[in-house]
């Protein structure tokens, strides 16, 4: 393990790089609100210990032993939002800055024993899938709300935001993971979307909402 420094680098450059399998100093030094130097030390740092590829003026790209990192500290992350709601029961839009904390704790065997007390779960509160102990991910078909057609219900399977205004913001609409919503009508014109949910309460998104809520068909 290396310092929390470290490990929110690993973890930033696994999230960035999974379009394209690699990452940019300058994308990262925004992610992570630090300056270009910074990260330039920092990545000095992590090749030395064979975490990431680089070289200046090219993409960073993680390495076998970087993915492993990576994976291991959003397994902790995401086990940690779970317990938290599921045990403490907190609000799914509580969690994340604490899950932020407790996924530094160097203790396989406390994280171990947090996945058998909830049974070896899948994904995490938000709907985000949980490496299971060997790294591997469990992967469902997912597709944004924003494309869906008129007509369709489908089953919201997940959040790609998991900052606790947005999630207010769907709290507020009662969306919530494994809800079942229609699509009744999409704007041509600003892309938002109404829904129609159990209860057969029209619902308004805008755009930007309805690309953040992933579903199933």
């Amino acid at each position: 393990m290396g310092s929390l420094t470290e490990e929110n680098y690993i973890k930033s450059i696994y999230a960035l790089s999974q379009a394209t399998g690699e990452v940019f100093v300058s994308e990262l030094a925004k992610k992570l609100a630090v300056k270009l130097p910074s990260v330039n030390s920092m990545m000095k740092k992590l090749g030395a210990k064979k975490m990431v590829s680089y070289a200046p003026y090219k993409g960073i790209r993680l390495t076998e032993k970087g993915k492993k990192e990576a994976l291991s500290i959003i397994r902790k992350h995401r086990l940690a939002e779970l317990f938290l709601v599921k045990i403490m029961e907190l609000g799914w839009e509580e969690v994340h800055d604490i899950a932020e904390q407790l996924e530094h704790v160097d203790s396989n065997r406390f994280y171990n024993r947090i996945d058998e007390m909830l049974n070896y779960p899948k994904v995490d509160p938000h709907g985000e899938p949980i490496p299971d102990i060997n790294g591997k991910i469990f992967n469902d078909k997912r597709i944004p709300l924003s494309g869906v057609n008129e007509g369709v219900t489908v089953r919201i399977l997940a959040v790609s935001d998991d900052k606790k205004s947005f999630l207010d913001h769907l709290n507020s609409k009662g969306l919530f993971i494994g809800e079942k919503v229609l699509v009744k009508r999409k704007e041509v014109y600003d892309g938002s979307v109404v829904l129609t949910n159990k209860s057969k309460t029209d619902l308004m998104l805008t755009h930007q909402v309805a690309e953040r809520i992933w579903v199933e068909v």
